[in-house]
């Protein structure tokens, strides 16, 4: 017997149901722990050939909390510790809205980073100002809140500029750049921070902030995150070339889908001519 339009339409809302509600348990009970690691070949304007293939370790966004535990942290700070970068970039958000709960903890986690150039942090709209910088700089992380330090490698200068999540307008950008002579590097939690550095020109942004967009559908895409120039992996804007990871944990909700939390490895590369 022929179905009628209200049964097929009842069969498909019974379906559609199902499947929302089951992709939802597996973005929480399983997608969101589902770290792996993301490398990748970044091509960048200007870079001194010296530079070649230096391997830049990545990981932000990890939210420690209630629903990201020190294990999640842990595997996280395992696999990027043996991928063995050159120096380690940590880009912010360490605890969900300031959480003093977890400062500690979250600090205590990432401590086991290092490289041979060192482990550079910088702070996320979710830190604080005090506790979470004087937490991580106490495991020897060096943290840049609207500041620059020089790192020389392979004989060359490597400005690494960081700043803080409310650092937005081009002018105080250029501030903290200021005397930079080497090859800059801009830590900017937020993403949209690409058109500012794109006209200072600076060559090279790594971000995080957008967790990928967490939640990413079938044909909407990252309905989150649309209003980042990049939502995940690289981006470009005139000269200046930008990352984007989408980092370890969640905030709002607990779950991530076609999302998988990551720790990045970028190997750079000189960008044609």
């Amino acid at each position: 017997m022929a179905m009628t339009r209200r049964a097929v339409l009842k069969t498909f809302a019974t379906t559609a149901a199902g499947a929302v509600t089951g992709l939802g348990a597996y973005g929480y009970l399983y997608e969101r722990h589902r770290v792996s690691v993301t490398r990748a070949d970044v091509a960048v304007a200007g870079l001194p050939p010296a530079l070649t293939g230096l391997r830049v370790g990545m990981l932000t966004d990890v939210h420690r909390s209630l629903w990201v535990s020190h294990e999640d942290v842990a595997q996280a700070t395992t696999l990027l510790m043996a991928e063995q970068p050159d120096l380690i970039v940590l880009g912010g958000d360490y605890v969900t809205w300031g959480d003093r709960e977890y400062v500690q903890q979250s600090a205590e986690a990432l401590g086991s980073l290092s490289a041979p150039n060192g482990v550079y942090g910088i702070l996320g709209n979710h830190d604080d100002d005090h506790d979470m910088p004087a937490a991580l700089t106490s495991r020897g992380i060096q943290v840049l809140k609207d500041a620059r330090t020089r790192v020389t490698i392979r004989g060359e200068a490597i400005d690494l500029v960081g700043i803080r999540f409310w650092t937005k307008r081009a002018n105080d950008i250029a501030t903290v750049a200021r005397g930079a002579t080497g090859f800059v590097v801009l830590l900017a939690h937020d993403p949209r921070r690409l058109t500012e550095a794109a006209s200072l020109k600076i060559p090279l942004v790594l971000s995080g902030h957008t967790h990928g967009g967490q939640v990413v559908l079938p044909v909407a895409g990252a309905v989150a995150a649309q209003k980042f120039p990049v939502v995940q992996g690289i981006g470009r804007r005139g000269q200046t070339t930008m990352f984007v990871s989408r980092g370890l944990g969640t905030v709002y909700v607990p779950l991530r889908i076609n999302c998988p939390p990551e720790v990045a490895v970028l190997s750079l590369r000189p960008a044609a001519v």
